[in-house]
């Protein structure tokens, strides 16, 4: 099987730091998920203020917008924030 590349952004893991190791390690199974079916696990789509569209996935009362480059195999996780 090959996997995508998980690339995430360095305010996101200092917001991942900030939390809780038990909401951690759930949020972090589920970038593993995405990583394993990046086009399967995105509840909805939003475009970010660049106008690049983003997969959002929520967890954890959490939302972690995702961009799945396809051409080069990566996940880039952009933004991670409470979820609405």
């Amino acid at each position: 099987m090959n996997r995508y590349r998980l690339l995430v952004d360095w305010e996101v893991i200092e917001k991942l730091n900030q939390l809780p190791i038990r909401t951690r390690r759930i949020l972090r199974k589920a970038l593993t998920r995405i990583v394993a079916t990046p086009d399967m696990l995105s509840d909805y789509r939003e475009a970010n203020s660049r106008g690049i569209t983003l997969d959002v996935h929520l967890c954890a009362g959490f939302a972690e917008h995702v961009r799945i480059d396809f051409a080069d195999r990566h996940v880039k996780v952009l933004d991670l924030e409470p979820a609405d």
